[in-house]
C-alpha cells in the first residue's frame, strides 16, 4: 500500500485547487529530504509539477521551488531540459513584466544550466518579447532580463539575478563563449559580455558571483584575450576594470604606483570598499592569472599597475584562498621575461587554473 506521502504526490494533480495547494505546500520540506518521492511512476509528479507553472501564482511558485530543489538529480533533470514545450512555457514567463514567479524560473533555468543540452538557448529562436528585447535568440533575451531587470527595474516581483549562474555554465563551453564575445546584430553589434562586466561591483551577491565565473570561463579563450582587454568599443570589452575595481578599497598608492593605472582604478571616493566574499576574488584574480597567458597580456597587466593593487589586496586580506591567488598572480607579473631576445612567447606559462565544479556558481540552486 502507499503511504501517506506517496498518496500525497498523487494530489498534486487533484481537480480541487485547494487540495493541489496543499499538498505543493507540505511537499516543499520533501523535496530536499526526500527526492525519491517525485520520481515514482516514471517522473509522474514531475510531470505534474510542470504542468502546476500555469495554475495560480502561489502552487506554481512552490511547483516551481520543489522542481528547483530535485532538479539536481540527472533524470529529473534531463525530464525538465529535454522537454521543449516546457522550456519554452517557462521563457514566456520569465519574460513576462508580470509574471509573479520569475526569480523561481530563473533559478530553475540556472538549475539546467548543469545539462548540456542547455545549448539550445544559443540558437532557439522564438518570439520577440517587445519591448524587453529586439533578438529573436532565447539567450539574448534572457540576457536583456538580467540587465533591464536588475532590482526590480523590468519587473517589480524580480530582480533576475540567478540567470548569472546559467549564463556562467553556458560560458564553459566553446559556443557559449563565442556567443558572449561576438557582437549582436540584433542588438546593435553590441558585444553581449559588455553587457555583464559591468554588474561586478553590484550589491546583489548572486549576481557579482555568476558574473564573475562567467567572466572567467569566458577568459579560457586565450585568442580572444586581446579583445578581452581592449577598451570597449565594437569588439572591445574593457573587462580590467572591472575585475580591479572590486580588488580594490580605500587605501592609498604612492605616485610611483598609480602613474599608468586605469583611470577608473585612480581617484576612488574615501568609502570605497572591497569585494567582502572571498570566492568572488579567487575568481577574478584567477581570471587576472587567465589574461597573463601571453606576453602581451603580462605587458599590459604591469602597464595598467597590477602589482600594486594585488599587493595592497594581500596585505589588507586574511583569506587564504585569496592570499593563495595573489601570490600565484604576484609571481607572473614580477618575474623576468625569458627569451625577449628570442621567441617573444618563450616566458609564456600556461595559467594553472581550472573551472572547479565545486565553485559556488555551480551548485545546484536548492530553496527551502
Amino acid at each position: 500500500m502507499p503511504t501517506e506521502l506517496e498518496e500525497l504526490v498523487e494530489f498534486l494533480h487533484h481537480g480541487n485547487t485547494q487540495i493541489r495547494q496543499i499538498a505543493a505546500q507540505e511537499l516543499l520540506a520533501y523535496s530536499t529530504a526526500e527526492p525519491w518521492l517525485f520520481k515514482r511512476n516514471q517522473l509522474e509528479p514531475v510531470k505534474d509539477l510542470k504542468l502546476l507553472i500555469k495554475d495560480y501564482p502561489q502552487i506554481a511558485k512552490n511547483a516551481l521551488t520543489i522542481l528547483v530543489n530535485i532538479s539536481e538529480d540527472k533524470e529529473v533533470l534531463k525530464n525538465v531540459v529535454e522537454d521543449e514545450a516546457y522550456l519554452e512555457l517557462l521563457l514566456k514567463r520569465v519574460t513576462n513584466q508580470a509574471e509573479e514567479n520569475a526569480d523561481e524560473q530563473c533559478m530553475l533555468l540556472a538549475n539546467l544550466g548543469k545539462s548540456s543540452s542547455i545549448k539550445k538557448l544559443l540558437t532557439l529562436k522564438r518570439e520577440v518579447p517587445k519591448p524587453l528585447s529586439t533578438s529573436p535568440i532565447a539567450i539574448d533575451q534572457l540576457l536583456d532580463c538580467f540587465v533591464k531587470g536588475s532590482a526590480g527595474s523590468y519587473n517589480k516581483h524580480a530582480d533576475y539575478d540567478y540567470l548569472s549562474y546559467l549564463f556562467a555554465d553556458l560560458a564553459k563551453d566553446e559556443a557559449g563563449r563565442k556567443h558572449f564575445l561576438t557582437p549582436r546584430k540584433e542588438d546593435t553589434n553590441i558585444v553581449p559580455l559588455t553587457k555583464l562586466v559591468v554588474f561586478t561591483e553590484h550589491s546583489s551577491t548572486v549576481r557579482r558571483r555568476g558574473v564573475a565565473n562567467t567572466i572567467k570561463n569566458t577568459a579560457f579563450n586565450v585568442h580572444d584575450h586581446a579583445r578581452l582587454m581592449a577598451e570597449q568599443s565594437e569588439d572591445g570589452v574593457g573587462v580590467l576594470p572591472y575585475l580591479l575595481l572590486p580588488l580594490m578599497g580605500d587605501e592609498e598608492y604612492s605616485d610611483e604606483d598609480t602613474e599608468g593605472m586605469l583611470d577608473e582604478c585612480q581617484l576612488l571616493p574615501p568609502d570605497k570598499q572591497r569585494e567582502k566574499e572571498g570566492d568572488i576574488v579567487s575568481t577574478h584574480l584567477d581570471t587576472l592569472l587567465l589574461l597573463t597567458t601571453s606576453k602581451e597580456g603580462r605587458e599590459r597587466m604591469r602597464e595598467v599597475k597590477c602589482y600594486p593593487i594585488v599587493r595592497e589586496l594581500h596585505l589588507q586580506v586574511e583569506d587564504e584562498g585569496v592570499r593563495e591567488g595573489c601570490d600565484r598572480l604576484v609571481q607572473v607579473l614580477m618575474r623576468d621575461e625569458e627569451g625577449e631576445e628570442g621567441d617573444a612567447e618563450a616566458g609564456a606559462v600556461a595559467p594553472r587554473v581550472q573551472e572547479d565544479e565545486e565553485d559556488e556558481d555551480d551548485q545546484i540552486v536548492e530553496v527551502m
